[in-house]
């Protein structure tokens, strides 16, 4: 349809021209008649799709799962752009581009820093940590997922961290904050954490199973994969909270262990898109909270947790917030108890005011 039309559109211009450009009058006996042949119709333009790509990273676990109806929501209307059917009056559509990864250091930082993500979920000390190596480069959206560590055991000696004393601990999150909360609440304690317990620190997966299975009895594992172990072994009790065990310690600062993160470059092109986003994302942890059950089936499908059950489970305990603007700055007191813990944990200094993405 489209080429007869253009042929038609070509026939009438290239007549017209013809027409234009002689010279030769009309005889007067032969008076040239008024053309009664309809014009033809020129096709409306094509309406511009308003959607923006943005590159999202996302880790398995309690800091992607506040993301998940975000993305199923994007991804229904981006399908509606395909076939023709989005409303343009809806505004500009966030059409995220998820990559999911399990080890933020080898997963997200490296595509984070070299700008194919726009945007992140990560761990909180290495947020920090990024902002101090990249002078800068990364910027605080958000603060989204609060403490999320249990000590689990198989068995029932343990019920405080002195309890610990003399113990052997498997543990995931080496270098990371589990790693810098487990050994500040060790001394609070007064414990000293390289001499009074036995610390053996494993990969996440490794540690699920062994505790699962009775292999171990005794580790710190973040939610979902505690919830995962005692859902496997009803053996195995939740004997400590690290939430509330940061509380009695007396330590300054809420025990934030996740946020959104973007590259400063990519806010100074895309400012106008950030409030739609923060809005989306707000939204999307409110409904995961809300809905646990419809939220853990869209968490499986996008493979934030393998099984909807488990996150289902988790939801209740994974401490998902939203909180952006000006109370993002009460982090800063947590960052004071990583630094003064170990200065490397926060990447060398306290981020500065400019960390803060404050529109």
């Amino acid at each position: 349809m489209t080429r007869k039309l253009l042929a038609l559109t070509l026939s009438l211009a290239l007549t017209a021209g013809l027409a234009a450009c002689s010279t030769q009058a009309p005889a007067e006996d032969t008076p040239v008649p008024e053309s009664t042949a309809p014009a033809a119709e020129t096709p409306p333009a094509e309406t511009a799709v308003p959607y923006q790509t943005v590159h999202l990273g996302l880790l398995s676990g309690p800091t992607g799962m506040g993301a998940a109806k975000m993305i199923s929501d994007s991804d229904a209307a981006y399908a509606q752009i395909e076939d023709g059917t989005y409303d343009p009056s809806n505004g500009v559509l966030e059409h995220y581009e998820v990559t999911l990864g399990s080890d933020p250091a080898n997963d997200i930082v490296p595509r984070l820093t070299n700008g194919e993500l726009d945007i992140a979920a990560i761990p909180t000390n290495l947020a920090a940590t990024l902002y101090n190596r990249t002078d800068g480069g990364i910027k605080l959206l958000a603060l989204n997922t609060l403490g999320v560590l249990h000590i689990l055991e198989n068995g029932d000696t343990v019920n405080s961290l002195a309890d610990l004393e003399g113990r052997t601990l498997y543990a995931t999150g080496q270098g990371s904050n589990p790693e810098y909360v487990l050994n500040y609440l060790l001394e609070a304690n007064g414990l000293d954490p390289a001499a009074d317990v036995d610390i053996q620190w494993l990969a996440s997966e490794e540690l699920t199973t062994r505790m699962a299975s009775g292999d171990i009895d005794l580790c710190m594992l973040p939610v979902p994969a505690a919830t995962t172990v005692m859902m496997q072994n009803s053996d195995v009790r939740d004997a400590i909270d690290l939430n509330d065990a940061w509380t009695e310690s007396g330590a300054q600062g809420t025990f934030t262990m996740g946020c959104l993160v973007a590259r400063t470059e990519w806010l100074e092109d895309n400012s106008e898109l950030v409030p739609g986003i923060l809005a989306e994302y707000a939204a999307s942890i409110d409904y995961v909270n809300s809905s646990p059950e419809e939220a853990a089936a869209l968490i499986e499908q996008y493979g934030i947790v393998p099984k909807a059950a488990v996150a289902q489970a988790a939801i209740p305990q994974a401490n998902m917030v939203c909180v952006t603007g000006e109370d993002m700055k009460g982090i800063a007191d947590y960052y004071q108890v990583l630094f003064d813990a170990d200065p490397t944990s926060i990447g060398g200094a306290i981020p500065g005011e400019d960390f803060y993405y404050i529109p």
